[in-house]
C-alpha cells in the first residue's frame, strides 16, 4: 500500500539509490509513476506492505517500508532490487553501484568514485565540513538526521581527518 513517506513512522526501513547523474526533466515524474505503480503492488509472503518513497535533488530514490505492519521478505527485497534494475535499463541509469560518494559543492551535487573523493580528501579538496549524503541509514529517523551531513559526522570523516 502506497502511503506518503512523511507518514510513515520513524522506524521504517529506508534503502537509498543514488544515480550517477542527475535525472533529465522529463525523467522524475517517469519514475514517480513507475514508482507509484511498483509500491502499490509490493507485498512479501502475499502481503501488502506499507511503503513510500520520494526523489532528492533529482539524483536520490529513497523507498520507505512501515515494517512494523508487515516485514520485508527475501523475496520483497529481490522484486525491490529488480524494479530498480529496470529503472536502470529504461533511463539509463547507474542507481545500485554502493562505491560512489555525493557529496556538496557549493550549490552543486557532485557525483565521485569513492578512489576519487578519498583523492580529493587526501588533496584537501574535501574538508570535514563539506556536506555528503549518507546512504548508509537504514530507517527514516536517521534519513532525516544523518543522511545529508557533515563529512566529520559520517563515515566518510576517516577520510578527511
Amino acid at each position: 500500500m502506497l502511503v506518503p513517506i512523511d507518514k510513515l513512522p520513524d522506524t521504517s526501513r529506508v534503502w537509498i539509490y543514488q544515480s550517477n547523474r542527475k535525472f533529465r526533466d522529463e525523467e522524475p515524474e517517469a519514475i514517480r509513476s513507475a514508482l507509484d505503480r511498483f509500491i502499490k503492488t509490493w507485498t512479501a509472503h502475499g502481503q501488502d506492505l506499507n511503503a513510500g518513497f520520494e526523489i532528492r535533488y533529482n539524483r536520490f530514490i529513497v523507498i520507505a517500508l512501515d515494517q512494523s505492519h508487515a516485514a520485508a521478505s527475501g523475496c520483497s527485497i529481490d522484486a525491490s532490487v529488480h524494479f530498480i534494475q529496470s529503472l536502470e535499463k529504461e533511463f539509463d541509469l547507474d542507481l545500485l553501484d554502493k562505491m560512489n560518494v555525493t557529496f556538496k559543492q557549493g550549490d552543486y551535487l557532485t557525483y565521485k568514485s569513492l578512489a576519487d573523493f578519498k583523492k580529493m580528501a587526501k588533496k584537501r579538496a574535501i574538508s570535514p565540513k563539506t556536506i555528503v549524503f549518507n546512504n548508509l541509514v537504514t530507517d527514516i529517523r536517521e534519513y532525516r538526521e544523518h543522511w545529508e551531513v557533515p563529512a566529520e559526522e559520517s563515515w566518510h570523516g576517516r577520510f578527511v581527518k
